[in-house]
């Protein structure tokens, strides 16, 4: 059994004979008159089926315990214009689903399926224009079922979310997905290694935003997981720079937050080190009290932990080092209360991480902290952003300073899988030299 056959299988059970569950894939992407976006497969849909292609539905039968793909004919000159495209039999067969069917008879599919279910599962939203298609249908069998036709069957009388029953699947990873966010924070490490050694002042943003691209597509990723953020100077203080196009000045750091999508997950690293291989003593400063927030954050990752507690760990680091820096003044617990810090540090301490770089999952339910438990996955990154003003040092002007890992939780404790990624400033200034 694949790792796809078996969350169908899970999600099956739990909609139960009296529920349908249907899932799209992703449309395709006008970019301008005659050309597309590469295609990227919808998070849910790949999830649960592995299949690459648009133009394709997944009805999932309660009731008979069966999932059903709909998808693309085959099409011989269609597949020399644009390229092979499996077809339902093939699909079946290389998919593992127990029905296969054309795309254009999905509502067919779709209206033998919803009959004489009482729950109607979907990724209400996600696709709008497919919502009213599936409410049409549903609708068509309703109307049916009143007007007394013969054989016909009453239609769900619940509309239920989906995404509920799969960001649950999806927030604790299986082996599978492990391994492949582990390549995926292999190769961005590796890239950001590349970039590292390639900085020198004089060059642009752009050409470093071309050395990670380099590197991902090398180890078999084509596409980073996000915009790639090459923020030097000043464009580190904004948040989610991705213009990459300044040139990279002696004397100033270079924020990357950057990394590869391997085969749908993500890598997601963020590393600030100066551009001409030397910290200076005041970015030196700051670097190590973001250092020692991350380092003792990720100590904190383990199963059973609450996330507000790792956040406050780092934020308190965060806090008396903008004391001792005397950015701030006061005490620690007055500034986090007054939130004076936030002018400094402005985001969260980290996210989940999977198919999507802002992966799905909660961090509370029903009012309570979602704790740790192994198979999670999160970033941890700390920051500090010090824009200039008249009231900021010359010194510590425009140092802006982020620091992410990407972190497995484990059954004892945790694994960081970037940590090839160089971070301690002797390894940084030493990656540089070579």
């Amino acid at each position: 059994m694949t790792p796809y056959s078996e969350r169908r299988r899970r999600v099956l059970q739990h909609i139960g004979s009296d529920g349908i569950a249907v899932v799209f894939a992703a449309p395709e992407q006008r970019r301008s008159n005659d050309t597309e976006y590469p295609f990227r497969q919808d998070s849910y849909f790949y999830y649960l089926t592995g299949f690459d292609e648009p133009e394709a539905v997944l009805i999932l039968d309660g009731a008979a315990q069966t999932a059903t793909l709909c998808c693309r004919d085959k099409d011989p000159l269609g597949e020399i214009w644009n390229g092979f495209r499996y077809g339902a039999e093939a699909a079946k067969e290389a998919f593992g689903f127990d029905e296969a069917d054309s795309v254009v008879r999905w509502r067919y599919r779709f209206a033998q399926a919803v009959q004489n279910k009482r729950r109607l599962y979907a990724l209400w939203q996600l696709y709008p224009e497919r919502d009213r298609e599936v409410m049409q249908e549903w609708h068509a069998v309703q109307q049916s079922a009143g007007r007394g036709l013969q054989n016909a069957s009453s239609a769900p009388d619940n509309l239920c979310n989906l995404a509920a029953v799969l960001d649950g699947m999806r927030l604790v990873k299986d082996g599978h997905e492990i391994g492949l966010l582990k390549k995926a924070a292999e190769i961005s490490a590796a890239a950001h290694i590349r970039a590292m050694q390639k900085t020198r002042p004089g060059m642009d943003e752009l050409q470093i935003e071309a050395e990670l691209l380099h590197e991902f597509m090398r180890h078999g990723a084509r596409f980073p997981a996000y915009n790639s953020i090459v923020a030097g100077g000043k464009n580190a203080c904004c948040l989610h720079y991705t213009a990459n196009k300044d040139l990279l000045r002696d004397g100033d750091l270079l924020l990357i937050d950057a990394g590869a999508e391997y085969r749908f997950y993500a890598g997601d690293i963020t590393r600030t080190f100066p551009v001409n291989g030397r910290f200076s003593a005041a970015q030196k400063d700051v670097y190590e009290i973001v250092l020692a927030a991350n380092e003792a954050a990720i100590a904190a990752v383990r199963p059973n932990a609450d996330w507000a507690d790792i956040h406050q760990t780092a934020l308190k680091i965060l806090v008396q080092g903008l004391l001792d820096l005397k950015l701030l003044e006061g005490s620690v617990d007055g500034n986090i209360e007054s939130q004076a810090y936030r002018r400094f540090y402005m985001h969260g301490l980290g996210h989940w991480l999977g198919m999507d770089v802002h992966d799905v999952g909660k961090r509370w339910h029903d009012g309570k902290p979602v704790l740790l438990q192994a198979g999670m996955y999160t970033t941890i990154e700390p920051g500090l952003y010090i824009a200039a003003a008249d009231d900021i040092p010359e010194h510590f002007r425009d140092i802006g300073i982020r620091i992410e890992d990407n972190v497995l939780v484990t059954e004892n404790g945790c694994e960081n899988h970037t940590a090839a990624a160089p971070k301690r400033v002797a390894n940084i200034e030493e990656t540089m030299r070579g």
